[in-house]
């Protein structure tokens, strides 16, 4: 009873720990997505809070971190300048309403068929913009780059960081590295007297606690039809990039994320932090790498690190705002190097060309646009690729039987991207009086293959040749227009299966 007693208390241990080390990480996070999408620091930082709270204690992913967000942000700020920030208030309720709605439809496990070279892709590009977007605190306030002293002592701290980060786990593990990291170049910046930027140099964290605000919007049509358009975007942007968090923390720890709980969940945080001034947020894979290295690995973590994230903002701001923005690049270079996938240039040379490609053009798309163009670009390319491999597999088989009759055995499936090699296969002015097709070991997917049968028993027609159609589903023959009566039935031996068509909708 005891050891039980003990084991849980580490855990919280561990996860009250990393919960601190993700609310420091999310600070300077926070501030600069709110800085994208045009709107006052605080209304990121309560969005980290609100958003970071409650999905922890309702839907949250163990061990996932949720807040503001730069692939949120980035769409944000056209509503913003051209409508004002009410209408996002708005719009972040809306955004709830439509990711709870796919949660009850349990849209979440759609994220299952996302396939693993997309996912890789999504990886890897993600680690490349969590990495550009450090170097910007390479720069000064007018905007240029650092050089001399500063440029040597920023490195000089980021590099530091990354090793205490790199080397004490192999030490001990009863203290996060990168809170100790944090701690270790606080204090010899602040007692060495170093000059170099820190977090109250971007901006001032320091606020109340996050007031119950109704968007002041003119509720009619007109407002609807500006806010819906960017709540789709924001909610389909937010359940991708938090169902594949999730999909990534299920493959690091081995366990399995529930995806619809995660989209109720994002969608009521999102809901609840839209009537508290916030812009709202989907799940943080930098954070959440923070979490799962640090130990974190269940709710606690999450619900640890907006609380202390609202106690900063609270109480503690002038001390968080004395933290080096060294120490913090530094804990996000370490998760851009265990967020990338290194072993996938191994993989370039073992795996098909055409799944190479994908993750290379998922990841690509990532870092110029966004992570939701990315994962439907990614779904796109690779269906098209599955099309045009399956449609490569169709052949037939001829023989002439006793009858004198050509018999052609169709293998492989008919559908759009087939129907052209389908075409192909028959010798319509050479062949016989008599034809048979047989689709015993073929199958008719869609309106596509319908339409081809049709045009196909229309040519026999019209050279005066009779053609016989075996083995084709009763829903093929009722979808048949012009070779409907050239099919033959057998109830015993006929598949039954449906055609992806319209037309029976």
């Amino acid at each position: 009873m005891f050891q039980l007693y003990y084991d849980h208390a580490a855990k919280a241990k561990d996860d009250i720990l990393s919960g601190l080390t993700v609310a420091l990480a999310l600070v300077p996070e926070a501030v600069a997505f709110a800085f994208v999408a045009g709107v006052h620091p605080l209304v990121g930082l309560y969005a980290a809070f609100m958003v970071g709270l409650i999905t922890s204690l309702i839907g949250g992913r163990p061990g996932m971190i949720s807040g503001a967000t730069g692939a949120l942000a980035v769409v944000m700020v056209a509503l913003v300048a051209q409508h004002g920030v009410e209408y996002l208030f708005a719009t972040v309720v809306l955004m709830g309403v439509i990711q709870i709605g796919a949660g009850l439809l349990k849209l979440g496990k759609f994220i299952r068929m996302v396939p693993y070279p997309v996912l890789l892709g999504f990886v890897n590009g993600l680690a490349i913009v969590i990495f550009l977007a450090q170097l910007k605190q390479f720069q000064t306030p007018e905007g240029e780059w650092m050089s001399g002293s500063p440029l040597y002592i920023m490195a000089g701290l980021i590099l530091l960081t990354m090793l205490i980060m790199h080397f004490l786990p192999k030490l001990t593990r009863a203290v996060p590295s990168g809170l100790a990291a944090i701690v270790v170049i606080s204090v010899i910046v602040i007692f060495g007297g170093l000059d170099t930027k820190s977090v109250g140099d971007i901006a001032s964290i320091g606020g109340g606690f996050p007031p119950f605000h109704i968007p002041e919007i003119p509720l009619n049509f007109e407002t609807l039809q500006i806010i819906f358009p960017y709540a789709v975007i924001l909610a389909a942007i937010g359940l991708i990039e938090s169902l594949l968090t999730m999909s990534v923390i299920d493959e690091m720890t081995g366990t399995r994320g529930h995806g619809n709980r995660v989209c109720i969940g994002q969608g009521a945080s999102n809901l609840v932090s839209g009537f508290f001034g916030t812009m709202g947020g989907c799940a943080m894979i930098g954070q959440s790498m923070i979490n799962i290295s640090s130990g974190g690995l269940r709710n606690l973590s999450g619900i640890a690190a907006a609380l202390f994230l609202l106690s900063f903002i609270l109480f503690a701001s002038p001390l968080i705002e004395m933290i080096p923005v060294a120490a913090l690049v530094g804990i996000m270079f370490m998760v851009v190097i265990g967020t990338f996938e290194w072993g996938s240039f191994n993989l370039l040379n073992k795996i098909p060309r055409e799944d190479s490609f994908v993750g290379i053009l998922v990841a690509v798309v990532t870092v110029f646009t966004d992570l939701a163009i990315a994962v439907v670009v990614g779904v796109i390319a690779t269906a098209l690729i599955f099309a045009w491999k399956q449609a490569r597999h169709i052949y037939a088989d001829t023989h002439i039987n006793e009858a004198g009759s050509k018999i052609y055995v169709v293998h492989g499936p008919l559908f759009f991207a087939s129907v052209h090699r389908f075409n192909e296969l028959f010798d319509i002015k050479n062949d016989p009086e008599d034809v048979i097709i047989d689709f015993a070991y073929s199958r008719v997917a869609d309106h596509s293959a319908i339409e081809t049968i049709d045009s196909l028993a229309d040519k026999y027609t019209q050279e005066g040749k009779t053609l016989h159609l075996r083995h084709l589903s009763i829903e093929c023959k009722e979808l048949l227009e012009r070779a409907g009566d050239l099919v033959e039935v057998n109830i015993k031996e006929d598949p039954h299966y449906h055609v992806a068509d319209d037309k029976l909708a």
